[in-house]
């Protein structure tokens, strides 16, 4: 019996926070964060769509790149849909096309915050600053695994 309850607490005591941390990092796969926000008429300036990262990590809908009336940018994601997972953001990114994590990672980039949902329309001010000529790409990136899970190549508005 004495045998069992140490077994049991090694076993507890090593699997509380195993089991912790595989909850938090694969919980958002099972759950979708859908965010309906309006988005501006603006003037489009960059647009593109997103694509898979690989085949664990998909992404489509499209990201614009728009100049708001009042002043400023914004990038605005319509139609938009990505694998969710764990301390996702928006970037904006100089490389033309990232392929791979390192792609993002190596080359300059913007965060533009948290992504607010994984479902649906959202708009994410660009920072007051930002050298939009350099601007290439919009990122969805996981900032906790350092993981690029859907990009969109950004090309002139027609």
């Amino acid at each position: 019996m004495r045998r069992w309850l140490t077994t049991f607490g090694i076993g507890f005591i090593l699997g509380l926070p195993a089991g912790a941390f595989l909850w938090y990092a694969f919980s958002p796969l099972l759950f979708d964060e859908v965010v309906t926000e309006a988005l501006a008429e603006a003037e489009i300036v960059a647009t593109g769509a997103f694509r898979d990262a690989d085949r664990a990590h998909k992404g489509q809908g499209s990201a614009r790149l728009v100049a708001l009336p009042g002043g400023g940018h914004e990038v605005q994601l319509s139609d938009f849909q990505v694998t969710n997972g764990p301390d996702l953001e928006v970037w904006l990114s100089a490389h033309p096309d990232p392929q791979k994590s390192a792609d993002v990672s190596s080359s300059t980039w913007v965060s533009l915050g948290r992504l607010k949902g994984n479902v649906g329309d959202q708009a994410y001010p660009v920072p007051m600053g930002t050298d939009l000529s350099t601007i290439k790409s919009v990122v969805i990136w996981c900032e906790q695994f350092g993981v690029l899970f859907s990009p969109a190549s950004l090309g002139p508005a027609s």
